[in-house]
Protein backbone atom coordinates (compact mmCIF):
# COMPACT_ATOMS: atom_id res chain seq x y z
CA UNK A 1 0.00 0.00 0.00
CA UNK A 2 2.86 2.22 1.16
CA UNK A 3 4.58 1.71 -2.41
CA UNK A 4 1.29 2.52 -4.40
CA UNK A 5 0.62 5.85 -2.68
CA UNK A 6 4.55 6.47 -3.22
CA UNK A 7 3.95 6.19 -6.86
CA UNK A 8 0.76 7.68 -7.28
CA UNK A 9 2.33 10.73 -5.77
CA UNK A 10 5.00 10.43 -8.12
CA UNK A 11 2.89 11.09 -10.69
CA UNK A 12 2.21 14.92 -11.89
CA UNK A 13 -1.48 15.82 -11.32
CA UNK A 14 -1.68 17.53 -14.39
CA UNK A 15 -1.01 14.16 -16.13
CA UNK A 16 -4.43 13.54 -14.51
CA UNK A 17 -5.62 16.27 -15.65
CA UNK A 18 -4.32 16.19 -19.03
CA UNK A 19 -6.67 12.26 -19.35
CA UNK A 20 -9.55 14.48 -18.91
CA UNK A 21 -8.63 16.45 -22.29
CA UNK A 22 -9.69 19.74 -20.13
CA UNK A 23 -10.02 21.81 -23.34
CA UNK A 24 -13.17 19.54 -24.94
CA UNK A 25 -14.69 19.31 -21.24
CA UNK A 26 -14.77 23.09 -21.15
CA UNK A 27 -16.89 23.03 -24.67
CA UNK A 28 -18.88 20.62 -23.35
CA UNK A 29 -19.41 22.88 -19.96
CA UNK A 30 -20.00 25.82 -22.22
CA UNK A 31 -22.78 24.19 -24.40
CA UNK A 32 -24.36 22.50 -21.38
CA UNK A 33 -24.64 26.03 -19.48
CA UNK A 34 -26.09 27.34 -23.19
CA UNK A 35 -28.71 24.49 -22.92
CA UNK A 36 -29.70 25.01 -19.48
CA UNK A 37 -30.04 28.44 -20.23
CA UNK A 38 -31.98 28.97 -23.00
CA UNK A 39 -34.26 25.95 -22.04
CA UNK A 40 -34.38 26.99 -18.24
CA UNK A 41 -34.97 30.93 -18.10
CA UNK A 42 -35.88 31.20 -21.65
CA UNK A 43 -38.83 28.93 -21.27
CA UNK A 44 -39.54 27.78 -18.09
CA UNK A 45 -37.73 29.62 -15.55
CA UNK A 46 -36.04 28.38 -12.46
CA UNK A 47 -35.63 29.67 -8.82
CA UNK A 48 -32.03 28.37 -8.18
CA UNK A 49 -28.80 27.55 -9.52
CA UNK A 50 -28.57 24.44 -7.86
CA UNK A 51 -29.96 22.37 -10.52
CA UNK A 52 -27.40 24.07 -12.96
CA UNK A 53 -24.44 23.30 -10.45
CA UNK A 54 -25.33 19.78 -10.42
CA UNK A 55 -25.40 19.52 -14.07
CA UNK A 56 -21.99 21.22 -14.70
CA UNK A 57 -20.32 18.85 -12.10
CA UNK A 58 -22.24 15.58 -13.65
CA UNK A 59 -21.41 16.29 -17.12
CA UNK A 60 -17.46 16.93 -16.66
CA UNK A 61 -17.08 14.04 -14.98
CA UNK A 62 -18.95 11.92 -17.55
CA UNK A 63 -17.01 14.27 -20.20
CA UNK A 64 -13.68 13.80 -18.37
CA UNK A 65 -13.98 10.26 -18.12
CA UNK A 66 -14.96 9.65 -21.39
CA UNK A 67 -11.68 11.54 -22.28
CA UNK A 68 -9.44 9.25 -20.25
CA UNK A 69 -10.96 6.01 -21.75
CA UNK A 70 -10.53 7.98 -24.91
CA UNK A 71 -6.64 7.95 -24.17
CA UNK A 72 -6.78 4.64 -22.68
CA UNK A 73 -7.98 3.09 -26.06
CA UNK A 74 -5.97 4.85 -28.31
CA UNK A 75 -2.48 4.50 -26.33
CA UNK A 76 -0.62 2.47 -28.72
CA UNK A 77 -1.96 4.86 -31.98
CA UNK A 78 -0.89 7.85 -29.77
CA UNK A 79 2.41 6.51 -29.51
CA UNK A 80 2.94 6.68 -32.86
CA UNK A 81 1.80 9.76 -34.20
CA UNK A 82 3.94 13.23 -33.50
CA UNK A 83 1.07 15.31 -32.39
CA UNK A 84 0.08 12.83 -29.34
CA UNK A 85 2.91 10.70 -28.13
CA UNK A 86 3.49 12.91 -25.38
CA UNK A 87 0.17 12.35 -24.22
CA UNK A 88 -0.05 11.24 -20.37
CA UNK A 89 0.02 7.06 -21.31
CA UNK A 90 2.70 6.62 -24.23
CA UNK A 91 4.45 9.35 -22.66
CA UNK A 92 4.72 6.97 -19.48
CA UNK A 93 3.55 9.73 -17.28
CA UNK A 94 0.29 7.76 -16.40
CA UNK A 95 -0.09 3.95 -16.41
CA UNK A 96 -2.61 2.71 -18.45
CA UNK A 97 -4.41 1.05 -15.84
CA UNK A 98 -5.22 4.08 -14.11
CA UNK A 99 -6.42 5.96 -17.19
CA UNK A 100 -8.96 3.26 -17.39
CA UNK A 101 -9.87 3.37 -14.06
CA UNK A 102 -10.44 6.92 -13.68
CA UNK A 103 -11.99 7.07 -16.46
CA UNK A 104 -14.51 4.20 -15.66
CA UNK A 105 -15.61 5.91 -11.93
CA UNK A 106 -15.54 9.08 -13.65
CA UNK A 107 -18.63 8.35 -15.78
CA UNK A 108 -20.19 6.03 -13.86
CA UNK A 109 -19.96 8.88 -10.90
CA UNK A 110 -21.16 11.49 -13.24
CA UNK A 111 -24.24 9.47 -14.51
CA UNK A 112 -25.16 8.69 -11.09
CA UNK A 113 -24.80 12.16 -9.95
CA UNK A 114 -26.93 13.35 -12.62
CA UNK A 115 -29.45 10.38 -11.96
CA UNK A 116 -30.24 11.34 -8.05
CA UNK A 117 -29.50 15.39 -8.20
CA UNK A 118 -31.01 16.31 -12.57
CA UNK A 119 -33.31 13.65 -13.82
CA UNK A 120 -32.69 10.61 -15.63
CA UNK A 121 -33.14 11.98 -19.19
CA UNK A 122 -30.35 13.89 -18.58
CA UNK A 123 -28.54 11.12 -16.67
CA UNK A 124 -28.97 9.03 -19.74
CA UNK A 125 -28.22 11.73 -22.49
CA UNK A 126 -24.49 11.93 -21.00
CA UNK A 127 -24.68 7.89 -20.40
CA UNK A 128 -25.49 7.86 -24.16
CA UNK A 129 -22.71 10.13 -25.19
CA UNK A 130 -19.93 8.26 -23.67
CA UNK A 131 -20.84 5.50 -24.96
CA UNK A 132 -21.17 7.11 -28.59
CA UNK A 133 -17.43 8.51 -28.08
CA UNK A 134 -15.89 6.24 -26.04
CA UNK A 135 -17.09 3.09 -27.98
CA UNK A 136 -18.74 3.78 -31.51
CA UNK A 137 -16.61 6.76 -32.65
CA UNK A 138 -12.59 5.37 -31.34
CA UNK A 139 -13.42 1.97 -32.54
CA UNK A 140 -14.88 3.44 -35.53
CA UNK A 141 -11.42 5.60 -36.75
CA UNK A 142 -9.94 2.38 -37.68
CA UNK A 143 -12.31 1.64 -39.79
CA UNK A 144 -14.08 4.33 -41.83
CA UNK A 145 -13.73 7.64 -42.55
CA UNK A 146 -17.38 8.44 -41.31
CA UNK A 147 -15.60 8.60 -37.96
CA UNK A 148 -16.42 12.43 -37.98
CA UNK A 149 -19.80 12.03 -39.05
CA UNK A 150 -20.82 9.59 -36.15
CA UNK A 151 -18.20 11.53 -33.76
CA UNK A 152 -19.91 14.34 -33.98
CA UNK A 153 -23.23 12.73 -32.50
CA UNK A 154 -21.77 13.19 -28.76
CA UNK A 155 -20.24 16.52 -29.57
CA UNK A 156 -23.45 18.31 -30.19
CA UNK A 157 -25.32 16.10 -27.36
CA UNK A 158 -24.25 18.41 -23.88
CA UNK A 159 -26.25 21.29 -24.91
CA UNK A 160 -29.24 19.49 -25.29
CA UNK A 161 -28.54 17.41 -22.16
CA UNK A 162 -28.27 21.20 -20.58
CA UNK A 163 -31.86 21.90 -21.88
CA UNK A 164 -33.42 18.59 -20.48
CA UNK A 165 -31.86 19.28 -17.17
CA UNK A 166 -33.52 22.41 -16.71
CA UNK A 167 -36.78 21.31 -18.58
CA UNK A 168 -37.48 17.50 -18.18
CA UNK A 169 -38.21 17.19 -21.74
CA UNK A 170 -36.34 17.26 -25.21
CA UNK A 171 -38.21 20.16 -27.33
CA UNK A 172 -37.41 21.94 -30.28
CA UNK A 173 -34.60 24.48 -28.98
CA UNK A 174 -32.89 21.37 -28.02
CA UNK A 175 -32.83 20.25 -31.36
CA UNK A 176 -32.02 23.35 -32.85
CA UNK A 177 -28.45 23.56 -30.27
CA UNK A 178 -27.92 20.00 -31.32
CA UNK A 179 -28.06 21.27 -35.10
CA UNK A 180 -25.80 24.04 -34.97
CA UNK A 181 -23.31 21.91 -33.01
CA UNK A 182 -23.37 18.94 -34.82
CA UNK A 183 -22.98 20.88 -38.13
CA UNK A 184 -20.01 23.31 -37.09
CA UNK A 185 -18.25 20.12 -36.03
CA UNK A 186 -17.46 19.25 -39.80
CA UNK A 187 -15.12 21.79 -40.99
CA UNK A 188 -13.74 22.32 -38.01
CA UNK A 189 -12.64 18.39 -37.67
CA UNK A 190 -12.79 18.12 -41.51
CA UNK A 191 -9.32 21.38 -41.50
CA UNK A 192 -7.83 19.55 -38.34
CA UNK A 193 -7.60 16.03 -40.39
CA UNK A 194 -6.20 17.91 -43.38
CA UNK A 195 -3.60 19.48 -41.23
CA UNK A 196 -2.41 16.28 -39.71
CA UNK A 197 -3.24 13.37 -42.39
CA UNK A 198 0.36 12.01 -42.28
CA UNK A 199 -0.20 11.68 -38.72
CA UNK A 200 -3.50 10.08 -38.77
CA UNK A 201 -2.30 7.35 -41.13
CA UNK A 202 0.94 7.12 -39.18
CA UNK A 203 -1.40 5.73 -36.20
CA UNK A 204 -3.94 3.82 -38.69
CA UNK A 205 -6.82 6.04 -38.32
CA UNK A 206 -9.08 6.11 -41.57
CA UNK A 207 -10.11 9.70 -41.47
CA UNK A 208 -11.58 11.14 -45.01
CA UNK A 209 -7.97 12.91 -45.88
CA UNK A 210 -6.44 9.50 -45.90
CA UNK A 211 -7.93 8.15 -48.20
CA UNK A 212 -8.64 11.32 -50.37
CA UNK A 213 -5.08 12.75 -50.65
CA UNK A 214 -5.89 14.87 -53.53
CA UNK A 215 -8.59 16.43 -50.63
CA UNK A 216 -11.71 16.59 -53.29
CA UNK A 217 -14.10 14.38 -51.32
CA UNK A 218 -12.73 16.37 -48.27
CA UNK A 219 -13.07 19.78 -49.76
CA UNK A 220 -16.39 19.15 -50.22
CA UNK A 221 -17.48 18.21 -46.58
CA UNK A 222 -16.15 21.19 -45.47
CA UNK A 223 -17.74 23.56 -47.96
CA UNK A 224 -20.70 21.56 -48.04
CA UNK A 225 -21.00 21.32 -44.38
CA UNK A 226 -19.67 25.09 -43.57
CA UNK A 227 -22.69 26.09 -45.97
CA UNK A 228 -25.50 24.08 -45.02
CA UNK A 229 -24.49 26.08 -41.26
CA UNK A 230 -25.77 29.18 -42.33
CA UNK A 231 -29.34 28.47 -42.76
CA UNK A 232 -29.17 25.88 -39.76
CA UNK A 233 -27.53 29.32 -37.82
CA UNK A 234 -30.83 30.97 -37.89
CA UNK A 235 -33.07 28.60 -36.93
CA UNK A 236 -33.32 30.04 -33.27
CA UNK A 237 -34.25 33.05 -34.54
CA UNK A 238 -37.25 30.95 -37.27
CA UNK A 239 -38.38 29.24 -33.89
CA UNK A 240 -38.72 32.10 -31.59
CA UNK A 241 -35.75 30.91 -29.52
CA UNK A 242 -33.86 34.62 -30.48
CA UNK A 243 -34.33 38.04 -32.29
CA UNK A 244 -33.38 40.01 -34.84
CA UNK A 245 -29.91 40.99 -33.19
CA UNK A 246 -28.90 37.27 -33.48
CA UNK A 247 -30.29 36.48 -37.03
CA UNK A 248 -28.09 39.23 -38.29
CA UNK A 249 -24.89 38.62 -36.21
CA UNK A 250 -25.06 34.97 -36.77
CA UNK A 251 -25.68 35.35 -40.90
CA UNK A 252 -23.01 37.73 -41.41
CA UNK A 253 -20.66 35.09 -38.85
CA UNK A 254 -21.90 32.13 -41.14
CA UNK A 255 -20.74 33.96 -44.32
CA UNK A 256 -17.51 34.73 -43.00
CA UNK A 257 -16.96 30.52 -42.20
CA UNK A 258 -17.89 30.03 -45.18
CA UNK A 259 -15.55 32.11 -47.01
CA UNK A 260 -12.72 31.16 -44.97
CA UNK A 261 -13.43 27.69 -46.52
CA UNK A 262 -12.89 28.55 -50.17
CA UNK A 263 -8.89 29.57 -50.06
CA UNK A 264 -8.18 25.55 -48.97
CA UNK A 265 -10.44 24.26 -51.74
CA UNK A 266 -8.46 26.74 -54.26
CA UNK A 267 -4.88 25.89 -52.86
CA UNK A 268 -4.92 22.82 -50.44
CA UNK A 269 -2.31 24.34 -48.00
CA UNK A 270 -1.82 23.35 -44.74
CA UNK A 271 -2.05 26.89 -44.19
CA UNK A 272 -5.16 27.80 -45.79
CA UNK A 273 -6.67 24.37 -43.89
CA UNK A 274 -5.63 26.39 -40.22
CA UNK A 275 -6.83 29.33 -41.36
CA UNK A 276 -10.42 27.49 -41.70
CA UNK A 277 -9.63 25.71 -38.13
CA UNK A 278 -9.19 29.07 -36.36
CA UNK A 279 -11.94 30.52 -38.29
CA UNK A 280 -14.29 27.41 -36.86
CA UNK A 281 -12.47 27.90 -33.21
CA UNK A 282 -13.62 32.10 -33.35
CA UNK A 283 -17.12 31.55 -34.80
CA UNK A 284 -19.05 28.98 -32.19
CA UNK A 285 -17.83 31.31 -29.21
CA UNK A 286 -19.27 34.33 -31.03
CA UNK A 287 -22.51 32.40 -31.96
CA UNK A 288 -23.15 31.45 -28.54
CA UNK A 289 -22.38 34.85 -27.39
CA UNK A 290 -24.45 36.17 -30.16
CA UNK A 291 -27.68 33.89 -28.35
CA UNK A 292 -26.96 35.36 -24.69
CA UNK A 293 -26.68 38.60 -26.21
CA UNK A 294 -29.73 38.67 -28.23
CA UNK A 295 -31.67 37.05 -25.46
CA UNK A 296 -31.01 39.23 -22.83
CA UNK A 297 -31.55 42.34 -24.68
Amino acid sequence: MKTLYARLRAIPFAAYVDLTKPRITVLVLVTATLGYFMGGIGFHGWDSLEGLLFTLIGVSLTSGGSGALNHFLERDADALMARTRNRPIPSGAVPATHALLLGEYMVLGGVMLLMWKVNLLTAFLALLTAFLYVLVYTPLKRVSWLNTLVGAIPGALPPMGGWTAATGQVEAGAWVLFLILFIWQQPHFYSIAWIFKDDYAKGGFKMLPVDDPQGRRTFRQIIGFAALLIPVSLLPTAIGLSGIVYLIGAAILGVYMLASCFPLVRTGSVVDARRVLKTSVLYLPLLLMLIVIDFSL
